[in-house]
């Protein structure tokens, strides 16, 4: 088909067998990996200081998918009935891995010839796997202990997919697993787990997990253009097993050069974090398409598999934080996945276009250099080297123009070897955008060559609708060494995303290293302040911040006009006047703030009017601010929200009414550090107002990461107290003068 994409190379030599992921230990490199133990959180030295668990648990799911012995739970041989087939494939996979497979069904004394158990109890040894093909499995589940079953998978539909319910009788069966001790895949899932897995290819494998069967297979699919799969994890509804235990656990197998996801709904936010996080500890990039980016495919999704998709801003976030690198559609994610897999790591950043069409090379640069490619001009050495061989007419700087004739004779191989050595260069890519046998086929042929004799990544974007030809079929992906593409978006997306992943792993330092793990004096200092379930008045909000080093004004809270005059003479002329207490969140839209107030008249004036429109109002007051004025700064809010899925998070963004009319923000997941905060501010598309535009001075950006630290620390120390904190505005000050929470607002839990 026109979109389909083939990405076919190896530069790794590893054996083809199936490796059982605890056969060695794995290549950390940074940190450690927790015990596994099935998944329990670890010691309470490795949590923070909310409780929760600072590193993944991998659960050792090699008897899942190498079982020894399987028990099949309802298996039936009578022809026309949907579990004869289900138990057939059951047995030739069975048979496939060496396991042992014992039928169990009451009413059947043999079922295709094997002997046939009545019971789970009378099976004749323990089994590691049980395959329940039964309608309801919580009896069975009660039953499995006993029999030293480790796993189950059930089939059965009808859970939390089909509503409230469905909900109900799935936590039911939760219940029974967590009684248990049986680790279960499903419900509503399917046969993906035992499909039959190519044993004749080599190279890093794929490792697949799909909420949904039918979108993993086009991934699974790439075994017939020699990309190898190890492994895949049909989830289901996640009653037990989820995406984050088998991210894990793949992350942990030593065949597996990347892990492929669809998801569509996340079953524990901080699970899936930890699983993200041990990945880019080992360096295992993981390439996932996240549906409910929109309001109707979350709605979609969430009837699907009956799980919070939650916020999509959020979830994008979190990836991007540990290095989850998030595609739209199952094209991307085939090539995505098969290049991150199997490319070695890149020697340069920089990305050589070489062609035989100025307009192919031109059009590729655009799309190359807008998703963030970084195209480098040739040195006039390099471009000398290439014009012995290319007409001098011809644009060689990059991207490479050859004109078309020099790939029909020797000249071709010689400047494909000259662009490969070039060392600003890491990644070749040359744009076939059709079929003319003269060249396209030397062409390939010699990029293929030149792929083997090179270290570097050699990319070929063959664009004919066709796909049958030659030098496409057999030349490109007959080669490991050349990834092959069909359309030029899944080639920068594949390879945006190589250079993207091998940049962030190349400096990882897992944010949960330095993850609070014991509560500072400011928590205990702020806990005091919290009222449950109040907001807290501006003044209380502010009291909050000091806590934690956020500067504000100097300012006093007031009950009298007298009072306030004292006030502005000690705070310093002009002053700013706001009416405080717990029920002001909007105070400029009710007339409740003054500005610019220079003389003690004024204040008094102020004060009475202030009083007056909230007693009209019938707004409860604690008091009058007489607030110090601050006139320079660039506006920003910096603030926490408690998302379903992650808990809390951060935002910062333009402040005052501009976060209301542009919504340029940018979400940063506790924990994070210094450079992911300073990434979330280079995010913002008013980014350019913080290194001063029209003669304004540059702002302290130093000073705003700070307190985006500060309210980071705040969130995760309050976690079980502050639902929302709202710092609008905070005025950042030109470079060194710091920064000033102006207002804020506060939500106990």
């Amino acid at each position: 088909m026109l979109g389909s994409t083939h990405g076919t190379l190896s530069t790794h030599s590893r054996p083809a067998r199936v490796v059982a992921c605890g056969e060695q230990p794995p290549p950390t490199t940074h940190g450690t990996v927790a015990p596994a133990d099935g998944g329990r959180p670890g010691p309470a030295a490795d949590r923070d200081v909310s409780g929760r668990p600072l590193s993944a648990a991998v659960p050792d799911l090699d008897r899942f998918f190498r079982p020894a012995s399987v028990a099949v739970v309802g298996a039936s041989d009578s022809e026309g009935r949907p579990h004869t087939g289900i138990t057939r494939q059951l047995i030739a996979w069975a048979d496939r891995v060496g396991a042992r497979l014992h039928p169990v069904n009451p009413g059947r004394r043999t079922v295709f010839g094997r002997i046939c158990h009545p019971a789970v109890a009378d099976l004749p040894e323990p089994v590691d796997l049980a395959v329940l093909l039964i309608a309801d499995p919580v009896p069975v589940i009660e039953q499995l202990p006993a029999a030293g079953v480790r796993f189950a998978v059930a089939f059965a539909s009808g859970f939390a997919e089909t509503g409230a319910d469905g909900a109900a009788a799935q936590e039911r069966l939760a219940d029974a697993v967590r009684r248990s001790g049986v680790r279960l895949l499903g419900p509503n899932t399917n046969l993906n787990a035992f499909e039959t897995f190519r044993d004749d290819l080599d190279g890093p494998a794929i490792a697949l997990i799909t909420q949904s069967g039918h979108q993993g297979r086009p991934v699974f699919a790439l075994q017939e253009l020699g990309i190898r799969l190890s492994h895949w994890a049909p989830t289901g509804n996640e009653a037990d097993l989820e995406t984050a235990d088998f991210l894990s656990y793949f992350a942990s197998c030593p065949e597996v050069g990347a892990i492929a996801a669809y998801v569509e709904g996340l079953k524990d936010g901080r699970s899936f974090l930890l699983a993200a996080d041990h990945a880019a500890r080992r360096g295992v990039p993981v390439v996932a398409v996240k549906v409910g980016r929109t309001e109707t495919g979350a709605r979609t999704a969430a009837s699907h598999t009956g799980k919070l998709t939650g916020a999509d801003g959020v979830i994008d976030a979190a990836m991007r934080q540990f290095g989850v690198i998030r595609v739209d559609g199952l094209d991307e994610l085939q090539d995505t996945a098969a290049l991150l897999a199997r490319a070695r790591k890149p020697l340069a950043e920089g990305v050589a276009v070489y062609s035989i069409s100025g307009g192919t090379g031109a059009h590729f640069a655009d799309l190359a250099t807008a998703a963030g490619l970084r195209l480098p001009v040739l040195s006039d050495a390099k471009q000398a080297e290439l014009h012995q061989w290319i007409p001098g007419d011809l644009n060689v700087a990059n991207p490479i123009d050859n004109g078309g004739h020099p790939v029909g004779d020797r000249r071709g191989p010689k400047i494909i070897d000259a662009i490969l050595d070039d060392p600003s260069i890491g990644v070749l890519i040359c744009p076939i955008t059709g079929p003319f046998p003269p060249m396209s086929d030397k062409l390939a042929r010699d990029l293929v060559a030149a792929a083997e004799r090179t270290d570097k990544l050699v990319c070929v974007v063959w664009g004919s609708p066709v796909g049958t030809e030659e030098a496409y079929r057999s030349t490109l992906l007959g080669s490991s060494r050349v990834a092959t593409f069909r359309t030029f978006g899944n080639c920068v997306t594949a390879v945006r995303a190589y250079l993207g992943h091998h940049r962030f792993t190349d400096g990882y330092r897992s944010p949960f290293d330095d993850a609070p793990r014991i509560l500072s004096p400011s928590a205990r200092k702020a806990r005091a302040l919290l009222r449950p379930g109040a907001q807290l008045s501006e003044h209380a909000a502010k009291q909050l911040l000091r806590a934690y080093g956020i500067r504000v004004p100097r300012e006093q809270l007031v009950t009298s006009a007298a009072a306030a005059v004292r006030a502005a003479s000690l705070v310093g002329y002009p002053v700013v006047m706001k009416a405080s207490g717990p029920q002001l969140a909007h105070k400029s839209e009710l007339g409740l703030v003054k500005v610019g107030l220079t003389s003690a008249s004024q204040v008094r004036d102020a004060y009475r009017e202030l009083t007056e429109i909230a007693r009209c109002e019938d707004v409860p007051l604690d008091g009058v601010l007489v607030c110090q004025m601050i006139e320079r700064g660039v506006e920003m809010v910096v603030g926490v929200i408690r998302d379903s899925l992650f808990g809390p998070t951060v935002t910062v963004g333009l402040g005052g009414v501009l976060v209301e009319v542009l919504r340029d923000v940018a979400v940063g997941v506790p924990p994070f550090g210094e450079e992911q905060a300073r990434a979330m501010l280079g995010a913002l598309r008013g980014h350019a107002l913080l290194e001063g535009v029209r003669g304004a001075p540059p702002a302290d950006v130093d000073a705003l990461v700070e307190v985006v630290l500060r309210v980071q620390r705040m969130a995760l120390e309050l976690d079980g107290d502050l639902a929302e904190l709202d710092i609008n505005p905070l005025v950042v000050l030109p470079r060194g003068q710091g920064a000033v929470a102006l207002d804020a607002l506060a939500v106990c839990r």
